[in-house]
């Protein structure tokens, strides 16, 4: 019996059930549509996903004739025209499977008869099926419009093949690579509109703060030529949007390829993550990253009468891919790991300021001038800076060189260190329940370099904990400071998991300068096998030193303590001709060893600092309503990620949000946009200024 497609009610074709290649001719017309759900699509046909994207192929490649030629898959089967004329009349007469496989019994097995009997039971039960096909992109609702709201319009996007041979989800949805020309498909904003469901209008609020913050205006300050302004404001919207979403990177920006993604970004359809690769790529060429990434240090921080505090210290970011590149301690593994040392400043509250990445390792105290330099050019020179690092920059000739530039720091003494007598601990201060015992004095760090202050303080067990520091701050102040330096080990822990600061980001490598001087691989190759030697010769003497002369296996560890000892000797001769380091043309990583240029990555660093300032910020105003105050963050991602309606008006713009949450957190999300609304927020790109308000739907 045949077979009828519609679409809206209107008849398209017709086809036999036998008649593949004309039911393949419709399908193929069908897929060219990008409204047309291609999963719903090959259900209605009765075919898999599978079978569909074969044959979308087939025809991009091989054209129209070979989808026609196709013949159904799979192995032959085992039922031919007359078995299946004789299993059907059985059934008929209404025997059971089993009974119908007595019956047969010889020709196939009882699942096959199984199986003849449910199509024999679909075939009586369907006697005349009809293909209907939605191909209407917008989703059926009621006929009553959501208050405040108007309907999301329906786009119709061309897509390229090309793009939906390497990724039917994001061609489904409307996601441009290319154009059919070979050329970077265009991008371009349009005006703001409004949609009764929305997915990820949570997401605005983000954007919005983002915006406030600074971060669309600094970017279009440093833009230049290299990219236009529309671009630049979509790319950095998508990015932040699915970092938003927990993505983490830039590629998370498929997960946004919705119906909904042209009203969530304000384009003329979704962009795809390479196209946002494209425009920040370009973006970032002749500094821009770097002049962006610098001018937000300024929007973070707000100078006043005290010393700002900033927390300075190192993090490893491992590096897995396929490439070689230098290698660095890592703490946390307590072992040298391939990666990229990143140098990062955190403000007083534990919120990341200014990322720096080193890929040559250098040490604390190589970087603690140059970035104290840029927070001074950053603030101005009337600010008062201070620094708390650890005890790896505490090294006398580099505290005198602070000093001497007009930096307060703070940081711990490194061994060894004096022990004083109880009778110098003179003064007390009040750490929680404890009181510690304090002796403030000044020490000299030698060979002319001044003095600096040097606090000691007693813990109740004992415990003798020595601080030196270049200020006028109290005691307590001080090692307050000092102890909230694990803020920013919380900091960088949350800001991996949260916001994907290990991410690599850009796969491009570059040489590394072939006149820098690197660790010698064979140098530690060597050191390596001495060690070893000398763990032979240890393991021979003790065994020596337990047997008798006349032993039987004392001539072999003899022997052994002989070759230990003698290949000690030729190692430790070659160690003078083997340098520590060397120029990288000297070493046999010449031409291999690489290095991942950091300016498209600085870019997306840039986005994930700001979002993790605007979060802590919006999880402060959250936790003051929430009964379990830890939990803002993770109510505030499930804020970002709820959909939402938007109405657009003359003077607002009016987004009810849907997020999930419990009781007390929808409670707690009523009272928070409330606040988030007297903070006058607009949408950037806006050019009316209409003021964004956030709303709960609760039903």
């Amino acid at each position: 019996m045949p077979r009828a497609a519609y679409i809206g009610g209107t008849l398209i074709g017709t086809f036999g059930v036998r008649e593949r290649n004309k039911r393949n001719a419709i399908l193929m017309g069908l897929c060219a549509d990008p409204n047309v759900h291609l999963g719903r699509l090959a259900t209605a046909f009765g075919i898999s996903d599978e079978a569909l994207r074969q044959m979308r192929r087939q025809y991009e490649t091989e054209g129209l004739e070979a989808v026609l030629a196709r013949r159904p898959g799979g192995s032959e089967g085992k039922v031919d025209a007359r078995l299946r004329r004789r299993l059907e009349g059985l059934f008929e007469q209404g025997l059971s499977v089993s009974k119908a496989h007595r019956r047969v019994s010889g020709k196939v097995s009882r699942s096959t008869v199984g199986v003849e009997r449910a199509a024999w039971a679909r075939r009586r039960a369907l006697p005349a099926p009809t293909t209907e096909i939605a191909a209407e992109a917008t989703p059926v609702v009621d006929s009553e419009p959501l208050p405040l709201a108007e309907t999301v319009p329906v786009e119709s996007t061309p897509t390229e093949a090309a793009c939906a041979v390497e990724d039917e989800a994001v061609a489904a949805s409307g996601c441009a690579e290319e154009g059919d020309d070979g050329r970077e498909a265009k991008i371009a904003p349009k005006s703001m509109s409004g949609g009764r469901w929305v997915q990820h209008a949570g997401a605005w609020l983000l954007i919005a703060m983002l915006a406030k913050l600074g971060l669309h205006k600094r970017a279009e300050a440093v833009r230049g030529e290299r990219v236009e302004a529309g671009a630049l404001r979509i790319a950095l919207d998508a990015v932040a949007a699915a970092l938003a979403l927990g993505q983490g990177c830039v590629e998370g920006v498929r997960r946004l390829a919705t119906p909904s993604a042209p009203t969530l970004l304000r384009a003329d359809h979704a962009p795809s993550a390479s196209w946002v690769r494209r425009v920040l790529g370009r973006f970032a060429q002749k500094l821009g990253s770097a002049r962006l990434h610098l001018a937000m240090v300024a929007e973070y921080v707000h100078t006043s009468d005290d010393p700002v505090v900033f927390y300075i210290d190192n993090h490893l970011r491992p590096y897995t891919g396929q490439g070689t590149i230098r290698k660095g301690w890592r703490m946390q593994d307590k072992r040298v790991l391939p990666g990229v040392t990143d140098y990062y400043v955190h403000d007083e509250d534990g919120r990341p300021v200014l990322r720096i990445a080193v890929a040559s390792h250098d040490s604390l105290t190589q970087w603690l001038p140059r970035i104290a330099k840029i927070l001074r050019e950053a603030l101005g020179d009337e600010a008062k800076i201070l620094l708390a690092f650890d005890r790896g920059g505490a090294f006398p000739e580099h505290m005198a060189g602070l000093r001497e530039q007009g930096f307060d720091f703070v940081t711990y003494e490194r061994k060894p260190f004096r022990t004083l007598p109880p009778s110098d601990f003179d003064q007390t201060i009040v750490d929680g329940d404890e009181q510690l015992g304090v002796c403030d004095r000044r020490i000299n760090l030698g060979h002319g370099r001044g003095r600096v202050r040097r606090i000691a303080l007693r813990m109740p067990d004992e415990r003798r904990v020595h601080v030196l520091a270049v200020s006028s701050l109290p005691a307590a102040r001080l090692y307050a400071i000092l102890r909230g330096r694990w803020r920013q080990e919380n900091a960088f822990k949350h800001g991996v998991e949260r916001w994907g600061l290990n991410q690599l980001d850009g796969r491009t490598t570059h040489p590394y300068p072939s006149d820098a001087i690197i660790p010698n691989p064979a140098r530690r190759r060597l050191d390596h096998a001495l060690r070893i030697a000398r763990v032979r010769e240890g393991n021979a003497r003790r065994e020596l030193a337990k047997l008798d002369a006349q032993h039987p296996r004392h001539a072999r560890w003899q022997q052994e303590l002989r070759e230990a000892l003698a290949q000690q000797q030729e190692l430790e001769a070659l160690r003078p001709k083997t340098p520590k380091s060397a120029p990288l043309a000297e070493t046999e990583l010449a031409d291999k060893l690489a290095m991942h240029p950091d300016e498209y990555k600085m870019t997306i660093d840039t986005v994930r600092v700001a979002c993790a300032n605007v979060e802590s910020e919006l999880a402060c105003m959250l936790a003051e309503h929430l009964r379990v105050p830890a939990e803002a963050k993770r109510a505030l991602a499930n804020l970002f990620a709820a959909p939402g309606a938007i109405h657009i008006g003359q003077r607002h713009v009016t987004v009810h949000l849907q997020p999930a949450g419990n009781k007390n957190e929808l409670r707690a999300f009523v009272k928070f946009l409330r606040r988030c609304n007297q903070l006058r927020l607009i949408m950037p790109g806006d050019d009316k200024g209409r003021l964004l308000r956030l709303r709960l739907q609760l039903s």
